[in-house]
C-alpha cells in the first residue's frame, strides 16, 4: 500500500525531530517539495496523494541523510543567497542570511565608477558574484586559498555568466601580486568562529578552515590588516562579518592599521580610511 503525502510527513517530521532537527517540519517539507516536484502549498493542499515506490525510496535515503544532521544545503545541493540561486556541496560553506547585510551595506557606499571589488576567501563565490550583479559597473575578483572551492565558484560564475576573476591563495596576496587599483573595497567575510567555541552538528559537517579564526576568531583578519599595511594603494573601504561581541576587538585591530569604523549592522562592519 503507497504511503501518501501527509503520512509522510507526519512520519519524517516525527524522525527529524527526534534527532534534535529544530525544524524538523520544514525541512521535511523541502525535500518532499524537491522529490514530488510540487510547491509546499499544492503538497498541504492533497496530504491524500500517494507518493511512488521510487519516490519514496529516494525520499528516504534524503531523510536519512538529514537525520545525520548534514546540512540541508549539501543534500539539496543548492541554497538562496541575495534572492539567488547556488550550488553548494561539502567542498565550501553553506552562505549566510547575515552575509546578505553585506551586500546591502556595499550598495550603500559612494564607490566610483572605475572601483574594484575584492572578494577575500570567497567559498562559493556568492558574496562575489552577487556583489557584481548588484553593483555591476565595479570590477570584481576572488580569491580562495583552496582550489576545491574556487571551483565551485566558477560554477556558480558560470550560472549567471558573471565577469568574476578567481584567484588561488591566501587573503589578499594573489590579488596583489598582479594589481594595485588606485579605488578598491573589500569583502571579508572570513572564518570568525574560536576554535573553542561549540558549533552545532550540521555545522561540524561543514568544512573546518572556513569555520574556525583561532583562539579569539580573528586571527584571519589580523593577517589580513598586515597584507593592507605596505600597500602604495589602500583600500578605501573593508567590510567584515564577526558575531557582534568580537566587535569591539576587531574595531580596536583596525585602527591599529589606521582604518576606522564607518557603519555598522548585525553581524558586518564597515571599516574606512
Amino acid at each position: 500500500m503507497a504511503t501518501t503525502v501527509g503520512e509522510w510527513l507526519v512520519n519524517a517530521n516525527a524522525l527529524l525531530t527526534r534527532v534534535g532537527i529544530a525544524t524538523a517540519h520544514l525541512d521535511a517539507l523541502v525535500l518532499l517539495e524537491d522529490t514530488m516536484h510540487e510547491d509546499r502549498a499544492y503538497l498541504l493542499a492533497h496530504p491524500e496523494d500517494d507518493i511512488d515506490d521510487e519516490r519514496e525510496k529516494k525520499l528516504g535515503e534524503l531523510l536519512n541523510r538529514r537525520a545525520l544532521h548534514e546540512p540541508l544545503a549539501y543534500i539539496r545541493n543548492k541554497t538562496e543567497f541575495y534572492g539567488r540561486e547556488f550550488y553548494i556541496d561539502h567542498r565550501v560553506l553553506e552562505p549566510r542570511p547575515e552575509s546578505e547585510t553585506m551586500i546591502d551595506m556595499l550598495k550603500s557606499l559612494h564607490l566610483p565608477r572605475d572601483v574594484t571589488i575584492i572578494d577575500v576567501g570567497t567559498g562559493s563565490g556568492a558574496l562575489a558574484i552577487t556583489a557584481k550583479l548588484e553593483v555591476p559597473h565595479a570590477d570584481v575578483m576572488a580569491t580562495d586559498v583552496d582550489s576545491n572551492a574556487l571551483k565551485v565558484a566558477e560554477r556558480n560564475c558560470a550560472t549567471y555568466d558573471c565577469d568574476v576573476m578567481f584567484l588561488k591563495g591566501n587573503l589578499l596576496k594573489p590579488f596583489y601580486l598582479h594589481y594595485q587599483p588606485k579605488h578598491s573595497a573589500v569583502l571579508a567575510n572570513l572564518p570568525y568562529v574560536p576554535d573553542s567555541f561549540q558549533i552545532n552538528q550540521a555545522a561540524m559537517r561543514e568544512p573546518e578552515r572556513a569555520i574556525f579564526g583561532g583562539a579569539d576568531g580573528l586571527d584571519l583578519y589580523r593577517e589580513m590588516f598586515d597584507q593592507i599595511d605596505p600597500l602604495a594603494h589602500k583600500p578605501q573601504y573593508v567590510l567584515s562579518e564577526s558575531m557582534p561581541p568580537q566587535h569591539e576587538l576587531l574595531v580596536s585591530i583596525a585602527r591599529q592599521h589606521d582604518y576606522h569604523l564607518h557603519a555598522k549592522d548585525d553581524f558586518i562592519l564597515c571599516f574606512t580610511r
